[in-house]
């Protein structure tokens, strides 16, 4: 039975560990606000006080932290209970410059380090339906793949070396497109309010037509009906678009839809709803 460790358990972490669990592996779980872990223990999870407490005798090691510095801090205050060979499979959306640094720091630690984001929100990790897009040696992939079995319905991996980031790299092109979408959809609806129509017919022309997808009714779905409850924040899709602008300056590449998107994500937080999902961009227009 494979014992894991899971940092983080917040909007992903929680259904994540919460599938570990019912796929009979040891989970202990950690979070910066205890909180947000203590419901885990009535599904079977250990909450632990500390990092340092989370990881000591497992595995496999889970970070799902909101950035590059929360994973980097807490996986240095778990120092204490790491040991050379444990696996450590990083699945949040940290950006290409980060990588580089948490993999140094599994080096310093003898972990071996998987780069390994989600393709997903909250629904698919409920679902244990997530994509994951991994770069790790393949002397790891015997442990990583009951767990990521647990969580994801597929696995991509895209080379054995995690510090070369190549699943960051991708999270960064495919979650652009889901931010733009998102962007689109919601102005879409907003310009056919601000001319006096019932929004709703935009949806009504697209549905079954060429444009019409999953994605777009559901954000549309979200917008009409008023319910902004997370899949994805506005302040983590804002945070994503300033890595996904980053990787493409250091590319060479121009990004303009996703550069916009972050300007319409920065109006809707400011406005207040940075909690809510990032369908609330919608906000932004008006």
């Amino acid at each position: 039975m494979s014992a894991v460790a899971v940092l983080g358990t917040g909007l992903m972490g929680a259904p994540m560990a919460r599938n570990l669990v019912r796929s009979g592996m040891q989970v202990k779980v950690w979070n910066r606000s205890r909180e947000k872990a203590q419901p885990l223990e009535a599904d079977g999870a250990v909450v632990a006080g500390s990092p340092a407490e989370a990881v000591e005798g497992a595995d496999v090691i889970v970070t799902m932290l909101s950035d590059g510095d929360a994973v980097h801090d807490a996986v240095s205050g778990a120092a204490a209970g790491l040991r050379p060979g444990q696996v450590w499979a990083q699945m949040s959306t940290v950006g290409i410059e980060a990588v580089g640094r948490l993999a140094a720091l599994a080096d310093d630690h003898g972990l071996t380090f998987v780069d390994a984001p989600v393709q997903g929100t909250r629904q698919p990790a409920e679902q244990g339906k997530l994509v994951i897009l991994a770069a790790g040696p393949q002397a790891a992939r015997q442990a990583l793949e009951p767990v990521f079995g647990a969580l994801g319905q597929r696995t991509l991996w895209l080379g054995e070396d995690g510090a070369d980031g190549a699943g960051t790299k991708l999270k960064m092109a495919t979650v652009s497109l889901g931010i733009s979408l998102t962007a689109v959809v919601a102005e879409a609806l907003s310009l056919a309010q601000a001319l006096g129509l019932d929004p709703d017919l935009v949806r009504q022309v697209v549905t079954g037509g060429p444009m019409d997808n999953a994605y777009f009714q559901a954000k549309s779905k979200a917008i009409l009906e008023g319910d902004f409850t997370p899949s994805f924040t506005v302040r983590n899709a804002e945070k994503d678009t300033r890595l996904i602008t980053a990787a493409a300056e250091s590319a060479g590449v121009s990004l303009d839809l996703v550069a916009a998107a972050g300007e319409r994500f920065r109006r809707a937080e400011a406005s207040g709803h940075g909690d809510e999902d990032m369908a609330a961009t919608y906000f932004a227009s008006f």
